[in-house]
């Protein structure tokens, strides 16, 4: 296969194509986390089909420093497996059935979570409030806004920080304030420790029902067994 250039003197060559979003996190990300896989999700359009397309590329991975997370597939790897991840055993059902309809695919450095909702839209979910925002209808939708600001939205400033002072974040584990952040807990070190990634989500499903649709400014007790 050549690679020489056929552009024509005196005629200026045609741009590049700019990369799309997917492509652009993928340059950034550090992976795989397990062994190349061929995945079917059931459908071959929407959200659903390009997550298997991803992981089929790179099966799993991290991006911003570890500030974000992309489940693996398959029974080889590190870090959460996408399936298993998502059975009702390893966290969901803390949550009493306001997590089942979101079926997550990677997370934050802070364990908020990013899934399809009906094979169709992509939402990140708030472990605490279990309160979801929609992102788009494709993963290159989802992919752009991380982009769009990476500091914000995935959290790149705030995870080369913290592994500069503490070293790098074990891959099964985020980061998990000690005053929730919905009961006014703060986005600092001190407030801040490394946790199993479905402990953290275990111990706030709790925390999510029982804040569900209180008003600002209620009272609220709870128990940790």
């Amino acid at each position: 296969m050549s690679t020489t250039d056929t552009a024509t003197a005196g005629t200026p060559d045609e741009p590049e194509a700019p990369h799309s979003a997917l492509e652009r996190l993928l340059d950034l990300a550090r992976g795989p986390m397990g062994p190349r896989v061929e995945l079917d999700l059931g459908t071959d359009r929407g959200p659903l089909a390009e997550l298997a397309a991803l992981l089929g590329r790179m099966n799993g991975f991290f991006a911003f420093n570890g500030g974000i997370q992309v489940y693996r597939v398959g029974d080889e790897g590190l870090g959460p497996e996408l399936l298993d991840w998502n059975g009702a055993d390893t966290w969901k059902s803390g949550y009493q059935g306001l997590a089942d309809a979101v079926f997550c695919f990677g997370q934050d450095l802070f364990g908020v979570q990013f899934g399809i909702v009906d094979g169709a839209r992509v939402v990140s979910f708030d472990p605490e409030t279990a309160a979801t925002d929609d992102l788009g209808d494709s993963l290159e939708d989802w992919a752009a806004w991380l982009l769009a600001d990476p500091d914000v939205n995935g959290a790149h400033s705030f995870a080369h920080a913290y592994m500069q002072a503490n070293g790098p974040l074990p891959v099964d584990r985020r980061l998990v304030p000690r005053q929730p952040f919905v009961l006014g807990g703060g986005y600092t070190h001190d407030n801040l420790r490394p946790e199993d990634a479905a402990t953290a989500m275990r111990l706030r499903g709790p925390l999510a029902h029982a804040t569900r649709d209180l008003p600002d400014g209620s009272r609220i007790k709870l128990t940790v067994e």
